[in-house]
C-alpha cells in the first residue's frame, strides 16, 4: 500500500478555505493510498535557533539519524505522495510551514550533499501544493510559495511537483464559490491520478 502525507498548514479552523481543498484531495485519493495526515498548528514546531538548533547539530554530527527529533524528516522522506495544504500569505504561505521545513530538511535523510551536487532521498513520486488566494498570482513572479516549492521538489528527489490554486477568491467574491469548486475539481481529478 502506497502512503500519503497530508501536511495541514491551514490556519483558520473551519472557515478555511483552503482546508476544503485539502479535503477534497484526500477524499479523492485512490484507495490503495493510505493516509497519514500531520497538523502543522498541533505540532511544537520551534525555529532553529539558540539551543534547539545546536542540539540538532550535535545530534547530526554524530550520526545519530535515528533521533525522535528527525521524526518529520522520516515520516516526509518514508511518503508516497506528500500534499501540502496552505494558503497563501505575504506573496507565501505562512511562516509555520517553512518551520516545518527546516525540520524536516536533514541531511542523510531527506537530501545529501555529494562532490557533484544535492540529491533529494525522499522516495516519494509526487509533491502537491494545495492553497488558496485572495488575488490573482498565477503566473505573477510575485508568487513565491509555489515556486520554492517547486524547486524543493527536485532538493528532494520527487519525481514530480503540482500545484492547484484557487485564485482570485477576495478579487472576485461573487464568484469565490465557483472559483473554488473548480479548484476542488482539479484537485480531486490530480489525487484520482496518482
Amino acid at each position: 500500500m502506497r502512503k500519503a502525507l497530508i501536511v495541514d498548514c491551514c490556519l483558520r479552523g473551519a472557515i478555511s478555505r483552503t482546508a476544503r481543498l485539502m479535503e477534497a484531495f484526500t477524499r479523492a485519493l485512490p484507495a490503495d493510498v493510505e493516509v497519514e495526515k500531520l497538523v502543522l498548528e498541533e505540532e511544537a514546531l520551534s525555529c532553529l535557533v539558540g539551543a534547539h538548533f545546536e542540539q540538532r547539530q550535535r545530534l547530526l554530527d554524530a550520526g545519530m539519524l535515528d533521533h525522535p527529533r528527525f521524526r518529520y524528516a522520516h515520516q516526509f522522506a518514508e511518503a508516497d505522495i506528500v500534499c501540502i495544504a496552505a494558503p497563501f500569505w505575504d506573496l507565501s504561505f505562512p511562516a509555520l510551514l517553512k518551520v516545518y521545513i527546516e525540520q524536516i530538511s536533514v541531511d542523510g535523510i531527506t537530501f545529501t550533499a555529494r562532490d557533484d551536487g544535492l540529491v533529494g532521498l525522499c522516495r516519494g513520486t509526487d509533491l502537491v501544493l494545495l492553497t488558496t488566494r485572495g488575488g490573482i498570482y498565477a503566473n505573477n513572479p510575485m508568487e513565491m510559495g509555489s515556486r520554492y516549492l517547486d524547486a524543493l521538489h527536485t532538493f528532494y528527489g520527487f519525481d514530480r511537483y503540482h500545484c492547484i490554486a484557487a485564485d482570485g477568491l477576495d478579487v472576485f467574491p461573487a464568484h469565490a464559490g465557483e472559483i473554488l469548486e473548480k479548484a476542488m475539481g482539479d484537485a480531486r481529478a490530480l489525487a484520482r491520478g496518482l
